[in-house]
């Protein structure tokens, strides 16, 4: 039974292999009928928004290194403001909630670009980066664990 089993597997698999002359007399494997369409490549085209929040992600790492290292922050980025009038990727995003929570992080990150006192940058920055996770756990919620990593601990 067991050399029967065998030889049946290998008769299986020899004749699923079976080759194919070409025109020029070259041997290939035969290959299933199904064709795989090809796709048009398509380049990701990334809203105002989406740009906007890329930029500030940026500048907080190097806010967030700076006020690590007990350095002075700087002054405040005024395109940060674009954050109430940028587009968003979808256009009913741009509600009252979202408003509220821009407004919150703008105020946070005002308050620790204007207050001198480097004891309370920490708490200040922190802020900021809650206001973007409050707001992208209603919302957008894919890059909350990015933006968790902006936290100072």
């Amino acid at each position: 039974m067991h050399k029967f089993l065998i030889y049946f597997l290998f008769s299986l698999l020899f004749f699923s292999c079976k080759k194919k002359e070409t025109a020029n007399g070259i041997a290939i494997k035969e290959i299933s009928s199904n064709v795989v369409k090809e796709k048009k490549f398509e380049m990701y085209k990334m809203s105002e928004m989406a740009l906007l929040m890329e930029q500030m992600y940026v500048e907080n790492s190097r806010l967030k290194k700076r006020i690590s290292k007990g350095e002075l922050i700087g002054k405040f980025p005024d395109y940060f403001l674009k954050i109430y009038t940028s587009k968003l990727t979808d256009k009913t995003d741009n509600d009252d909630f979202f408003k509220e929570k821009a407004a919150l992080f703008i105020a946070s990150q005002k308050l620790l670009y204007s207050d001198k006192n480097t004891a309370n940058s920490k708490i200040n920055y922190n802020l900021g980066i809650d206001a973007c996770i409050k707001c992208h756990e209603n919302k957008c919620g894919g890059p909350i664990a990015k933006i968790k990593r902006l936290y100072i601990k």
